[in-house]
């Protein structure tokens, strides 16, 4: 049996494609909760594929944090990152695949300007971290001035054996304080 999974306002379909006309929702959240600090993250993402008992890794594509508060200090920031279970359907029994077996790493800077000392939350997938609450994804731990930074976060999701086949849909959030 396989899955697709999609994100950021994640999808994961267990079987085969969708049917023809279908349309399949992605969600993603992604909200800045300081002025003068923005997050952008993509509009959505396919995950694929992925078979029932597996594991399905994914790149989630770039999210960027700007920052242009300019000589406030200090201008120090962090975004986190959270995801609801991924669902098919109505959800429920064997149609929930639970945001604890959803695990995220960010990876490292793929590109800044200004300055700061920036710190990626999991740089490597052996660090990655579940999302059943919300996780450090990227930090600006120290400096002053206008700055971005961008990352290219990966999703893991162990599918449980349990799960019927179908279009599971979840939404990742993303948020910068």
């Amino acid at each position: 049996m396989r899955v697709f999974p999609a994100v950021l306002g994640p999808l994961l379909l267990l079987g085969g494609v969708p049917p023809l006309g279908q349309a399949v929702g992605h969600r993603v959240a992604a909200l800045a909760r300081v002025e003068g600090i923005d997050i952008t993250v993509p509009v959505s993402v396919s995950l694929g594929s992925g078979f029932v008992g597996g594991t399905l890794t994914e790149s989630l594509g770039t999210v960027e944090v700007t920052d242009f508060r300019g000589p406030v200090n200090p201008n120090t920031w962090i975004a986190t990152v959270t995801a609801t279970a991924f669902v098919a359907g109505a959800g429920g029994a064997g149609r929930t695949i639970a945001n604890g077996r959803v695990s995220y790493w960010s990876g490292p800077v793929v590109r800044s300007t200004g300055g700061g000392t920036l710190v990626p939350g999991q740089v490597t997938s052996a660090q990655a971290v579940t999302l059943g609450v919300p996780r450090p994804a990227f930090s600006k731990t120290s400096g002053n001035g206008n700055n971005k930074v961008s990352w290219a976060p990966t999703l893991r999701i162990a599918i449980p054996s349990g799960v019927v086949a179908g279009t599971y849909i979840g939404t990742v959030t993303h948020s910068v304080a």
